[in-house]
């Protein structure tokens, strides 16, 4: 995925322009929804909550996808508000694909996720996991480092991802356990 950085932003789109990105998204034409993609990217925060509304009710999967790669692309600013739409909207195919939105952003998206598993919503914190198993090497030594949150919650969910996240995640657990034993 590309860096945040590397994407020329055109957050001068209008409401009108993102809406017709967004039904671009539906066209027969593969190269008509990469481009919308693309364009979306590009469009910064303005696109953010119209995508996140669209997710919330896209008709199917194929459009969650990419509705999803297209938060993804919009990068940082698209990380707060999906936690938050994730944390009120309890559609399991919404968190899904949210949760795969914030994966693609890979490293940005790490801390956030974590601080947002402290949270009473086991399935919202399941889904949070997902997300940072997708984003694997980068997730691991913040994760490793939450071990000794004072945050009951964090610890374990922490432990828990770096153990879902099998090779990647096993070893720098282990090793953090054997440094607090000693």
């Amino acid at each position: 995925m590309k860096e945040e950085s590397d994407t020329p932003r055109n957050s001068s789109a209008t409401g009108l322009e993102i809406r017709q990105l967004i039904a671009a998204l539906a066209d027969p034409s593969i190269d008509n929804r990469h481009r919308a993609v693309l364009s979306l990217g590009r469009c910064g925060s303005p696109a953010v909550t119209p995508l996140i509304d669209a997710l919330a009710s896209a008709p199917d999967a194929d459009r969650r996808w990419y509705l999803a790669i297209s938060l993804a692309k919009v990068g940082k600013t698209a990380i707060v508000p999906l936690l938050t739409a994730m944390a009120t909207n309890r559609d399991r195919e919404f968190r899904r694909y949210a949760a795969a939105a914030l994966g693609e952003m890979g490293e940005p998206a790490v801390e956030p996720l974590i601080g947002a598993m402290a949270t009473d919503d086991r399935e919202l914190r399941g889904f949070l996991s997902q997300a940072l198993c997708r984003i694997g090497k980068p997730a691991v030594e913040p994760l490793t480092r939450r071990l000794s949150d004072g945050d009951e919650i964090i610890r374990s969910c922490s432990a828990l991802t770096l153990w879902q996240m099998g090779e990647t995640g096993l070893p720098a657990m282990m090793e953090k356990i054997q440094e607090s034993e000693s």
